[in-house]
């Protein structure tokens, strides 16, 4: 199993995101919170530091991280548990720092997430659940997000109050 993390660093009513190369072996051609593998002897939080100063070049501010939810996907070998965290603070302005992983960054807007293919479908529903965005959503919103496009499974604040069974409200 692969242990990886991921930041959403949110700026004024934008999330930051990297667009995965077309060459990329593992989820090419999809837009992605930046992030990482989590080496061996780091906690996530200790990799998510670590691939933030490496991906974006910020120095985050470790007391203001703290997890959004946990994605799981594929199985046997393949199967990679990612730990999503929000950032609240960091130092330094973004930029793409690792261009043979990443072809681009933008700042998104929260209304702009459903029109962009996403590594995983759940993302967005986690990304909603953000203190930030919860405002603007209505609980249709995010209903149907236990179960993504790509058969991800998640446990995030914005699934905790649906029912993956029915898709609907508990």
């Amino acid at each position: 199993m692969h242990v990886v993390v991921t930041g959403a660093l949110v700026e004024d009513g934008a999330i930051l995101l990297v667009h995965r190369r077309p060459t990329k072996r593992a989820y090419p051609d999809v837009w992605d919170l930046p992030g990482g593998q989590v080496e061996a002897g780091e906690s996530e939080l200790q990799a998510l530091a670590r691939e933030m100063h490496e991906e974006l070049g910020v120095h985050i501010v470790a007391e203001s991280a703290s997890r959004l939810g946990v994605m799981h996907d594929g199985s046997g070998d393949d199967a990679v548990h990612v730990g999503v965290w929000q950032i609240g603070d960091w130092v330094g302005s973004p930029t793409n720092r690792a261009p043979e992983e990443h072809d681009d960054i933008a700042w998104v807007g929260i209304s702009e997430l459903g029109g962009l293919p996403l590594v995983h479908g759940v993302l967005a529903a986690m990304v909603h659940s953000l203190p930030e965005f919860e405002h603007a959503l209505r609980h249709s919103d995010i209903t149907g997000c236990i179960q993504g496009d790509r058969g991800t499974t998640a446990d995030c604040r914005a699934c905790a109050g649906t029912d993956s069974s029915s898709g609907g409200a508990r």
